[in-house]
């Protein structure tokens, strides 16, 4: 594997990749059909200065360990996330037609966690997901390899202070939604059509105190069984394809 870049496996992932731009150093594809399966990939890879190497699929199994390599993988340099002013800026510019959907990660860690908060708000149609400078996960190789694309895909934006963020997110029109077991309200009877970002906490402790007084309203799953709440991940997967179910709801009038 070269020195000082990242790995990204699998076509989805690849090709999230070069639609955002980015030019890998190298690509390794599998030995067999699989160049002349993904030959639009490698050459626009190649087209990019990507050096190709052909590689047996038990180098790429080893490489991937267990994961989905599809007989291709990229090399690049690492993923940084975008500054707060980025994110100002595209809400200025934002379309009054498609309200916008944020994601929140306060306190999210551990990377296989933020791998798949990544993966959820891809599937969901977030429109960027933003985590404080402190205590958030770093948007490494293996967050990228458990988001599968959606790294790629979705805007992460990196804040100073989150709860500012937070102030400034309400003052461009924004409605945030906390999740707190402790909540009153269910996430199912929140209306979740208009512009808004949900915050979701850190596993054990949830929401750091600023980030929750800075909410607009906090929501929380109902839980039937015995265990009192859910992994971050599967639960920011719950919350977020509620609001999808709503946003289709009030599409279709």
């Amino acid at each position: 594997m070269p020195n000082g870049l990242d790995s990204v496996f699998g076509v989805h992932a690849v090709r999230a990749l070069l639609e955002r731009g980015e030019s890998p150093k190298e690509l390794w594809v599998q030995e067999g059909d699989a160049g002349r399966r993904l030959s639009e990939l490698v050459d626009t890879a190649r087209s990019r200065g990507a050096r190709l190497r052909s590689v047996p699929r038990e180098e790429l199994d080893g490489l991937s360990q267990g994961a989905s390599h599809q007989g291709i993988v990229a090399f690049c340099p690492p993923l940084a996330p975008e500054g707060e002013e980025s994110l100002w800026h595209k809400l200025k510019a934002w379309p009054l037609e498609t309200p916008p959907l944020l994601l929140i990660l306060d306190g999210v860690t551990d990377v296989h966690n933020f791998g798949a908060c990544l993966r959820s708000a891809d599937a969901a149609g977030v429109h960027g997901v933003i985590v404080p400078k402190d205590k958030s996960a770093p948007l490494n190789a293996t967050v990228r390899k458990v988001a599968c694309g959606a790294a790629e895909s979705v805007p992460v934006y990196q804040v100073t202070n989150l709860a500012r963020a937070m102030a400034r997110l309400k003052e461009e029109g924004v409605w945030i939604t906390g999740t707190a077991g402790e909540a009153d309200a269910s996430v199912f009877a929140a209306d979740f059509t208009g512009p808004m970002a949900l915050v979701m906490g850190a596993e054990g402790k949830g929401m750091r105190r600023l980030t929750r007084e800075a909410c607009d309203n906090l929501v929380k799953l109902p839980m039937a069984g015995t265990v009192s709440s859910l992994n971050v991940s599967v639960a920011t997967g719950v919350c977020l394809f509620e609001v999808v179910r709503q946003r289709e709801l009030k599409a279709r009038g």
